[in-house]
């Protein structure tokens, strides 16, 4: 597993789907995961500081998490199968440690809002193509091409 930081969010012209940038810290590769535009909104708001006047589905998770006195020890990114990301995130709870199934965007919105650290499996670097998670499995572009097309200026200003 190596360390991931969020490079930014950007949004895919090609499918409108968010896209958020891992990059590990010491390397020079990004994971793009296409996520939704509800998470994509949480991840925006969290990386700009930006909060708001109610508490949204992260927010009460964090708060949750905090109640409980638990501890979230680090998300991970685990694999590709079937076009679809998995992760699981790692709570410890009064000297137990939970590991829980959950989607990378509410991993890595839940990381952000808790100070811990993401991880991501080493081998999803090394893919040569990376489709979007959603409908849109039949495009022949390579991943490439469709990052090269990406407005540079999009990512980190990611809004709604």
């Amino acid at each position: 597993m190596l360390e991931v930081k969020v490079e930014g969010l950007a949004l895919d012209m090609t499918t409108n789907s968010p896209v958020i940038i891992l990059s590990p810290l010491d390397v020079n590769k990004v994971l793009p995961i296409w996520i939704g535009h509800s998470e994509a909104w949480a991840i925006a708001t969290e990386l700009s500081g930006v909060a708001s006047k109610r508490p949204m589905t992260h927010d009460l998770l964090k708060t949750v998490i905090m109640t409980l006195s638990a501890r979230l020890e680090r998300v991970e990114i685990t694999e590709l199968r079937e076009q679809t990301f998995y992760a699981q995130v790692l709570l410890v709870s009064n000297g137990n440690s939970f590991t829980i199934d959950a989607r990378p965007s509410d991993s890595i919105a839940l990381a952000l809002k808790l100070k811990a650290p993401i991880y991501a499996e080493e081998a999803l670097f090394n893919l040569k193509q990376t489709e979007p998670s959603s409908d849109v499995s039949n495009d022949p572009e390579s991943l490439a091409d469709r990052l090269r097309k990406i407005n540079p200026e999009d990512f980190g200003k990611y809004s709604l």
